[in-house]
């Protein structure tokens, strides 16, 4: 291997262990992890605010609400990966 190589592999690797290292017994409870969307949730009912209508339908859990959002994106991917193709295939077959 190049020299080269073998520091980027390093590299890899220490980008991949050092917050294995640093958060090493935290956890959700401690306040790590939490996302973006906790805070702003929280920041958002600390005002008062009160939401102007309820959703139609509710995921019955979270397994469901992620298999959607997957499913949602896959969609996503496909509908851009059809249009790239599409159109690199259509540049390619005028010439």
């Amino acid at each position: 291997m190049d020299k080269r190589h073998i520091l980027m592999l390093l590299a890899v690797i220490i980008i991949s262990v050092a917050p294995l290292i640093i958060y090493s017994g935290h956890g959700e409870d401690d306040g790590y992890f939490g996302g973006a969307d906790d805070s702003a949730g929280d920041a958002i009912t600390e005002t008062g605010y009160k939401p102007w209508f309820q959703p139609l339908w509710e995921p019955p859990s979270g397994e469901i609400e992620s298999l959607l959002f997957a499913l949602q994106a896959a969609i996503g991917a496909l509908i851009i990966g059809y249009v790239f193709g599409y159109y690199r295939g259509r540049g390619e077959s005028s010439e």
